[in-house]
């Protein structure tokens, strides 16, 4: 069997991260099982659909480098179109076939009639169910007639008396009652099919093997199986993905921070990152790594590997998966996505050779790529930093004003330019044999006396990076 499984999202706003994480698991799967996956776009809801939004869920799908095999842009002649609106004609051939074989009825009944029902309902105490005369075969001949003189009724599927049992990949056994559901609109009275018949129509015409969803579907699926059942076509796999949720344990939403795809873009996050922590939301590694590319999990992306359980939305963990792809990310990709950044004049200016020792340096500090020009500001090209109350005591040392004196002179005699390793080293190693300072009075000393900090990136490393001529304004403001 060839796997074909779908994303099919609503062009109704920007692309939310439950469908993001929705679209991962299916892109995988298909690229696990050597398949195909496929972009379909539900755009029934005319009112609320946007061709805007289609293509900015589209861009943000690549961005995350979700790239789908067939949709819109890349018809299969065989399952095209792939718009839900482009799709009319099919849905209402397969209502009329299930009307003939008295599976579906016309249905006439106002909304004022339908609420009497609901009332009737909770009255007794039960759920609601249909109760209208248009489901009796009787009323057909009549439901005709008015057809015939203009009026345009809803189509409502003949829900089966029997209970439905569905084997979910993540839930695992599900059982729906007899009674569960009464009879159910497939065909609004204007005409639009609704989401369960578009969706299983299409499913069974675009030959869908496996359904990955979230969790909030799974109540839809009884009525899904209703409809295969009476299409005589072959029921998919369902894996039914849990719920994301907030730290207070809520269906995730806007209270809860940026939920859309776009924020997080627009915030910096690498795309790699973001599907590593949406992987982690209901997925587990079998070595439980935590860090990984998309093609480094396609050999171990399985089914089972899904957790019923609902899964927390955590930012802060999200920020740190963020900072360890940066960790991991190559000084070369890194410095092209740098120099886009803005104020980093003096970054873009420097050789290569310092870029990249200037990059391996501070991506372990780095949360996002914005972080970098502020590292460089802060750690390499502030000449007047904040003296701290750890800094105020190494300078009452003994042996500190001594070193910050040797250092002066020594940072003086240089014209412009950069220090080197060496340098320094030979500062280290006069501050110790000739004015005899060892270990933390040493270190902390030189560390005082080069950068106006108490702590900090290893010197060796920081100040080569570091201009002379802001070493000398430093050397200024720490004195005073």
């Amino acid at each position: 069997m060839t796997v074909r499984v779908r994303f099919a999202p609503s062009p109704t706003g920007y692309l939310h991260i439950g469908g993001a994480r929705t679209a991962l698991y299916n892109y995988l799967y298909a690229k696990a099982t050597g398949g195909t996956f496929v972009l379909r776009i539900e755009d029934t809801d005319l009112e609320r659909s946007n061709a805007e939004y289609e293509k900015l869920q589209i861009d943000d799908l690549k961005w995350l480098g979700i790239i789908h095999d067939e949709g819109p842009d890349k018809p299969n002649p065989k399952y095209a179109p792939y718009r839900q609106s482009e799709r009319a004609e099919i849905y209402k051939k397969y209502a009329l076939n299930l009307i003939e074989k008295g599976l579906a009825y016309y249905d006439f009944c106002t909304e004022e009639e339908l609420e009497a029902m609901k009332e009737k309902a909770a009255a007794e105490g039960r759920d609601p169910i249909y109760e209208g005369k248009w489901k009796d075969p009787a009323f057909h001949k009549e439901a005709l007639e008015r057809i015939s003189k203009g009026e345009t009724p809803a189509i409502r599927f003949r829900a089966p008396k029997k209970a439905y049992t569905l084997e979910d990949k993540v839930k695992g056994r599900v059982v729906y009652p007899e009674g569960m559901v009464g009879d159910f609109v497939i065909v609004r009275s204007n005409g639009l099919p609704v989401y369960n018949f578009c969706c299983v129509i299409d499913d069974h015409l675009m030959d869908i093997t496996h359904v990955i969803r979230g969790e909030d579907h799974l109540n839809n699926t009884v009525r899904q199986l209703m409809i295969y059942e009476a299409l005589g076509a072959k029921t998919p796999e369902f894996a039914h993905v849990s719920l994301l949720i907030g730290h207070d344990r809520q269906k995730l939403s806007k209270r809860h921070g940026a939920t859309s795809v776009n924020l997080y873009r627009n915030e910096h996050y690498l795309p790699e990152a973001m599907c590593n922590y949406l992987c982690l939301l209901g997925w587990s590694h079998p070595t439980e790594r935590d860090i990984f590319d998309k093609k480094d999990i396609i050999d171990v992306f399985t089914l089972d590997r899904f957790s019923a359980s609902a899964a927390m939305y955590d930012l802060e963990k999200l920020k740190w998966v963020n900072s360890e792809h940066i960790k991991k990310m190559d000084n070369h990709s890194l410095i092209s996505l740098i120099e886009k950044e803005p104020e980093t004049d003096f970054f873009n200016k420097q050789t290569p050779d310092w870029k990249n020792a200037c990059v391996e340096l501070l991506k372990k500090y780095a949360q996002f790529i914005t972080d970098f020009p502020k590292l460089v500001n802060e750690l390499i090209l502030n000449d007047d930093p904040e003296k701290s109350d750890a800094f105020k005591e190494i300078l009452s040392w003994e042996t500190t004003p001594k070193i910050m004196a040797f250092i002066s002179d020594e940072v003086a005699k240089v014209s412009d330019g950069f220090i080197s390793e060496s340098v320094l080293n030979g500062w280290m190693e006069h501050v110790k044999k000739e004015m005899g300072v060892k270990g933390k009075p040493l270190f902390q000393g030189v560390r005082a006396a080069l950068t106006g900090h108490d702590h900090g990136p290893d010197l060796k490393f920081l100040i080569p990076l570091t201009p002379v001529s802001v070493l000398k304004k430093r050397i200024t403001h720490l004195k005073k």
